[in-house]
């Protein structure tokens, strides 16, 4: 079951009005959504996007119930400006973003995000997507472009030694499984490296689910395109579990500080309770930010 990270700490910061418009730009399970929509009240409008059928389908059960006017939409957050012409809205009252991926999505071994289980290397956030697959980098990509992702995108100290081994193995058979690579990864660390907190395989994994969807990409130009849908006084509010996520969001929200263009609400990034980090350990690495538009 997939729980929503600081759900509370975001409401306040959207500051949603009753009757207002207001977008998940990362919709998910609807558990965010949810409480956007019981904000704007049965006179307020929801926007839910995702890349993902199987999360609208599931979304859409959760919110059916509710008597607000809602479109949920297959798509992406970086391409909210059309998606708001289509739907003749000019400007919204509020957006969130959570950058996380769903348990519903990490849990589904078919998806290749997570080793746990073994399952097709795929890592796509559209799982029908014709796009590049995890398989086709780690088994088409060269050596010093494998050690660049994993080492930029995953920050992972031995990427050298990882991307080495991965190339070694190729040479016998295609990389074709969660657990193949996982494997392969924790055979090229030194030994006392696979004692930790975080699985030694997770920081490449990370790094390839980035690489495969262009998340450092999409979110640049998303929260370009999100702050200039914002009516004045309008509020994104982002959740990033990643340092260069968040150093991102950190450095776009500061640029419209200096320019006066955006009020920034969280100095520092807010994180979650001991309590919450207890019940949801995925909500440790979660930092929220948020800014309004002047």
């Amino acid at each position: 079951m997939h729980i929503s990270v600081m759900p509370q700490e975001a409401l306040e910061l959207l500051r949603l009005p009753q009757g207002g418009v207001a977008v998940d730009g990362t919709l998910g399970l609807a558990g965010h959504a949810l409480l956007m929509a019981q904000a704007l009240g049965s006179h307020g409008h929801l926007i839910g996007i995702d890349r993902d059928n199987a999360s609208l389908r599931q979304a859409e059960k959760k919110l059916s119930s509710l008597s607000l006017k809602i479109d949920l939409l297959k798509g992406s957050f970086s391409r909210l400006d059309e998606i708001l012409a289509r739907l003749k809205v000019s400007a919204v009252d509020g957006i969130l973003l959570d950058l996380g991926i769903s348990s519903f999505q990490l849990d589904d071994e078919a998806r290749g995000f997570a080793f746990k289980n073994d399952g097709p290397l795929d890592m796509r956030m559209d799982a029908e997507s014709k796009g590049v697959s995890a398989a086709d980098l780690v088994n088409g990509l060269k050596e010093d472009q494998l050690e660049k992702i994993i080492s930029e995108f995953g920050e992972e100290r031995f990427a050298r030694r990882i991307a080495a081994a991965v190339v070694m193995q190729r040479a016998r058979a295609k990389i074709t499984t969660t657990k193949s690579l996982a494997d392969i990864i924790l055979r090229a660390l030194p030994k006392g490296y696979t004692r930790g907190r975080i699985h030694p395989a997770t920081r490449t994994f990370q790094a390839l689910r980035i690489a495969v969807n262009e998340e450092l990409e999409e979110l640049s130009l998303g929260l370009e395109v999100c702050f200039r849908m914002l009516k004045k006084g309008g509020r994104l509010c982002v959740i990033s579990f990643h340092s260069l996520e968040d150093r991102l969001v950190k450095n776009k929200f500061k640029s419209w500080g200096i320019s006066l263009e955006g009020i920034i609400l969280t100095k520092r990034p807010l994180v979650a309770s001991p309590e919450e980090c207890a019940a949801n350990p995925r909500s440790r690495s979660a930092k929220m930010r948020a800014v309004e538009r002047t």
